[in-house]
Order: structure tokens, then C-alpha cells, then sequence
């Protein structure tokens, strides 16, 4: 079982930044990736950052060079550092966490989500 708390969203004026958290408390699971998706009004959900357990990061092609995940394994908390937002960020951000649980599946857990809305 995994809970995810993620905090840091808001509004913010296009080239703004942003710096959104999640908190990850698990009782029988082993996070693998962590990451972060974003869904807009009328769009699906989409991935736009992520970070494996030996700290490989994958982006989609429209953050790269803006925003900048980071993971800390000690407290189970990843980071997304949003700069230069641009209006087309706006979404509900969520964060994701893949793993397996102690009878050996593969399970992934969502948090609530945190609205981040970028004014032009």
C-alpha cells in the first residue's frame, strides 16, 4: 500500500516557476519509478517527468530544459522544479509511483493531484 501527498501547485504568471513535491508513505511496496504526469481540461494524462530507483530520468520532449525532477530515497519524496512555465503547462499534476509489493507484483499508486494554472 502506498500513499502519495503531493503539495506546490498553484497559480503563477508565464515565466514563472513552480516547485511541486511528493510524499510517498509505503507499508509493504518498494517504490521502483517515481514520477510526475500532468492532465489538462479535455486532454488525457501524460507523462511528464519520471525517476528510477538508480536515478535515471525520463522527460517528455515539451519540459526538457525547463523542469527538472529530483529524488530523495531517504525520505521517499520526489521533486518537480518547474521554470519558464508557460500557459500551456496549466493541468492537474500527479504523481505516480511504480513498484512491486511483497508478493512480487507489479502495482502502481496515483496521488490526488495539485492544480498548477499558468496566466499568459
Amino acid at each position: 500500500q502506498v500513499q502519495l501527498v503531493e503539495s506546490g501547485g498553484g497559480l503563477v504568471q508565464a515565466g514563472g516557476s513552480l516547485r511541486l513535491s511528493c510524499a510517498a508513505s509505503t507499508s509493504n511496496f518498494r517504490i521502483n519509478g517515481i514520477g510526475w504526469y500532468r492532465q489538462a481540461p479535455g486532454n488525457q494524462r501524460e507523462l511528464v517527468a519520471t525517476v528510477s530507483s538508480g536515478g535515471g530520468t525520463n522527460y517528455a520532449g515539451s519540459v526538457k530544459g525547463r523542469f527538472t525532477i529530483a529524488r530523495d530515497n531517504a525520505e521517499n519524496t520526489v521533486f518537480l522544479q518547474m521554470n519558464s512555465l508557460k500557459p500551456e503547462d496549466t493541468a492537474v499534476y500527479y504523481c505516480r509511483a511504480d513498484g512491486i509489493n511483497t508478493s512480487g507484483w507489479v502495482d502502481h499508486y496515483w496521488g490526488q493531484g495539485t492544480q498548477v494554472t499558468v496566466s499568459s
